[in-house]
């Protein structure tokens, strides 16, 4: 039986269960929270335990796995995550290697690299494949997929070299890839085009924030690559409500591609976006924007429209499943 990493080591993909494939624990600019955030809006402990309790309640709601693209550029610090699934024993969190840039290569790696001023092989390839093989820093925990970003911008330059990394690195390991896509833009192309002449199977391919688009003809020509989409974005109704995302999901599913789609909602137990802000924000402009509107509310509404129970199953358990394989 094939296994997948998560915080507290390998496990039979069997066992992931029904699966969040796109959450975050935390997302914050890590320079920001040290410099301007601690004694300030950033309360380490109240943040910890605040994490505890809201994943060991969707985990309650019957969610044995989130899947947590957090990575460089949102604030990836496995220690701090690790505390916190230790006192989650229901939930298995799966973690991310990669980078989140829209435009610019992070300088750490602008100047090295093929035909640059340290000329010589990509680092970045290097340094996500020893977060998949060997692990994350000096904590023992191993990557399970990797993550890059195609927005509205399409390949930059910067984007474009990191994604030809990622491309690497699951070609050198099998690792999945999660793509954030700009559907307002239709980058998913972009993303899938680029990794496909670089030798990635499209099958492990989550094309991320696809659900944020209800034009089923972009949508299917997106699948029909054999990449699955990511409806992923349920609650944040400034980019897509949550009538117009089930109506879309069950077009598809009324369509055969319940094999190629998977559920989650994008939030998190805590953003520094509106700095300290997060708890009053959210409520406020997101209020279904929470790890437990789809059990709460989306199932019953996709089943109203049409959905089976076979068919959520499958974009909650064996979609997940075959895409760690």
């Amino acid at each position: 039986m094939p296994t997948v990493e998560t915080l507290r080591g390998p496990v039979d993909v069997d066992e992931l269960g029904q699966t969040l494939m796109h959450e975050h624990v935390f997302v914050v600019s890590t320079e920001h929270l040290n410099n301007y955030g601690r004694g300030a809006w950033w309360d380490e402990e109240f943040r910890v335990a605040d994490a505890i309790t809201k994943l060991n309640a969707v985990a309650a709601k019957g969610v044995r796995t989130i899947v947590d693209p957090t990575v460089w550029g949102l604030g990836r610090y496995i220690p701090r995550v690790q505390r916190i699934a230790e006192q989650v024993p229901g939930l298995q969190i799966i973690v991310a290697t990669g980078i989140y840039v829209f435009e610019e290569m992070p300088h750490a790696y602008a100047f090295r690299g093929p035909g640059l001023l340290f000329d010589g092989p990509d680092p970045m390839i290097d340094d996500f494949v020893r977060d998949l093989t060997v692990g994350i820093a000096d904590t023992g925990v191993k990557a399970a997929f990797l993550k890059c970003v195609v927005e509205e911008k399409g390949l930059t330059p910067g984007v474009e070299r990191i994604c030809r990394a990622v491309a690497q690195a699951h070609v050198r390991t099998g690792a999945p890839i999660t793509v954030h896509t700009n559907s307002s833009a239709q980058s998913g192309p972009l993303a899938l085009d680029l990794f496909a002449k670089e030798g990635v199977d499209l099958r492990k391919v989550v094309v991320g924030h696809a659900g944020d688009s209800n034009d089923l003809d972009y949508l299917m020509r997106l699948a029909d690559t054999g990449a699955t989409l990511g409806m992923d974005r349920f609650g944040l109704d400034v980019y897509n409500t949550t009538p117009q995302r089930v109506a879309t999901v069950a077009a598809l599913c009324q369509r055969g591609y319940a094999d190629r789609m998977v559920l989650s909602h994008d939030t998190a137990c805590f953003m520094d976006y509106f700095g300290g802000a997060w708890d009053e924000a959210r409520p406020a402009l997101a209020p279904n924007w929470r790890y437990d509107h789809i059990h709460d509310d989306v199932l019953a509404a996709l089943l109203d429209s049409g959905v089976t129970d076979d068919q959520i199953e499958q974009m909650l358990v064996f979609n997940p499943k075959r895409y760690f394989s």
